[in-house]
């Protein structure tokens, strides 16, 4: 197990797994880009089919909509099966349903890449152009073995009687020292399926945290329920702190997590927006500890609109390096953000647009994600 920071070392590491691949692949993911990196990515897929691997790529319906029909029919005339992960209701003109948020790839049930990474090219380091700010787990064994389950399940529209995946008919052996071990549970959110777990993982990090838990999260505006967590555990002494961004691809949501600031503030939480890259990195450590990581940002949309994928890994090693990393990049590309500081960036003007992208962000996400599908079931 090893956590993969995102750019040239992640694709490195994922175009060596695929190239190493015998039996299957499973590639699933948010945001498939027909740019440098996708036809690199691409091209190692359909070199793997070709030499008799099975490839299963499955790209959500909404974010990779752009994807060519040149692009697809060349996949699959190398043999990769490609499908888009589809919404309840969708037409040219529409696209109502939630979304398949969650990034995996699984090589032959025994090794897996999972986290917040996307296949284009600002999750990769351009010439030039450093990437996005993202982290991923990559994991071999059991947990792999049930990230391959869970990619047949997706692939398959989850069938209401399914036999047995080919993940689960294998019988493999898996010998790792106690060292070379770390406690791992796969977390779901998908709310179709009645699934809440990474919700629940925050809601027992708040309540269950001693001293101090660190937050790197794109888009955080927590609902209702972490607010009131958030609140209590910094009350109790739980030293909180908060790595957003600065430099944002979503300038409604930058706006709206600034509402935010004050509120933070005044319940002792420490606040850092992170300067050189935009920020996409979705994981929280606590108490030296243990961890979650993957797809799930803490917003509404995650916890009620999307299918999100999370490992909590209890790990005191890795969680303690975790942390380490975490402080590196507070302290050396992180602006701090004060309560004098505040004062000085808002006025009645400004602060009417914070609130009302949170209103927007808050509302809209729900109205025409969540509840206009749930009238139509």
């Amino acid at each position: 197990m090893k956590l993969i920071r995102g750019g040239k070392d992640y694709f490195e590491l994922l175009l060596s797994l695929i190239r190493q691949a015998t039996e299957t692949i499973h590639l699933q993911t948010y945001i498939y880009t027909e740019d440098e990196t996708g036809l690199l990515v691409a091209d190692a897929l359909k070199a793997a089919a070709k030499r008799n691997v099975q490839v299963y790529l499955l790209a959500d319906g909404y974010a990779s909509q752009n994807l060519s029909k040149k692009f697809i029919e060349s996949l699959q005339q190398a043999g990769v099966h490609f499908r888009f992960f589809e919404p309840l209701l969708k037409s040219r003109y529409y696209y109502f349903g939630r979304r398949m948020h969650q990034k995996i790839f699984v090589a032959d049930g025994r090794c897996a890449l999972t986290g917040g990474l996307n296949i284009a090219n600002r999750y990769n380091d351009m010439p030039g152009i450093p990437s996005w700010l993202d982290f991923a787990m990559f994991v071999e064994g059991e947990v792999a073995r049930q990230l391959c389950i869970l990619c047949w399940k997706t692939w398959n529209g989850f069938p209401v009687k399914m036999a047995l995946t080919p993940c689960d008919e294998k019988q493999s052996l898996f010998d790792f020292t106690n060292q070379e071990s770390s406690i791992v549970r796969m977390r779901r959110n998908d709310w179709v399926r009645r699934k809440n777990e990474i919700s629940t993982t925050y809601f027992e990090m708040l309540r269950h945290a001693q001293s101090h838990i660190t937050i790197i999260c794109s888009y955080f505006l927590p609902g209702k329920i972490i607010r009131r967590l958030l609140k209590k555990a910094a009350k109790r002494g739980v030293k909180i702190k908060v790595i957003i961004a600065g430099p944002s691809d979503v300038m409604v949501a930058k706006y709206a997590e600034r509402w935010m600031y004050d509120w933070l503030l005044r319940n002792k939480i420490e606040l850092y927006e992170y300067q050189p890259t935009v920020l996409h990195a979705k994981l929280a450590v606590c108490d030296s500890e243990w961890f979650t990581i993957g797809s799930y940002n803490i917003n509404n949309i995650s916890a009620y609109a999307s299918i999100e994928l999370n490992l909590d890994v209890r790990d005191a090693i890795m969680a303690s390096e975790m942390e380490k990393t975490l402080e590196e990049i507070i302290k050396n590309n992180c602006v701090a953000i004060t309560a004098e500081e505040q004062i000085h960036t808002k006025n009645i003007f400004i602060q009417f647009i914070r609130w009302s992208a949170y209103q927007f962000i808050r509302i809209a996400f729900y109205l025409l994600t969540f509840y206009f599908k749930q009238r139509r079931q």
